[in-house]
């Protein structure tokens, strides 16, 4: 809901058109890009394979490019020792239920798991 305030707020007296995407969506592709280190085609990869249920259009690699450019983006390259954050990641399948469990197998069906990912911060 903030988004939209933040939208409509951006967008009061606006000439031209009107932007579709708030600022914190915007920064958000931007930490994104820059800590992983993805071209604006790449990133727009990631927003249509995670978000392309989620939204009603997706923003295109020059669209992402012009916004981004235009905020103040700060990345703190220099952590030290203290700042560093360590993470440990697993992930399994989860069995839903066993009913079913021949006709699967026989079948060759995957159907009936759920996947789980899982990362947690060692050091805290």
């Amino acid at each position: 809901m903030v988004g939209i305030m933040n939208l409509s707020q951006m967008n009061h007296g606006k000439v031209g058109e009107s932007y579709n995407y708030p600022d914190s969506f915007m920064q958000l592709l931007g930490y994104t890009r820059a800590y992983f280190h993805l071209p604006y085609r790449q990133t727009q990869g990631v927003v249509m394979a995670h978000a392309s249920t989620k939204l009603p259009c997706i923003p295109d690699y020059s669209t992402i490019s012009r916004r981004i450019n235009k905020l103040d983006i700060k990345i703190n390259e220099k952590l030290g020792n203290d700042d560093d954050i360590i993470i440990a990641l697993d992930s399994t399948g989860v069995k839903v239920a066993n009913r079913g469990e021949w006709m699967r197998h026989k079948w060759h069906v995957r159907k009936g798991y759920l996947k789980i990912h899982v990362a947690v911060d060692i050091k805290g």
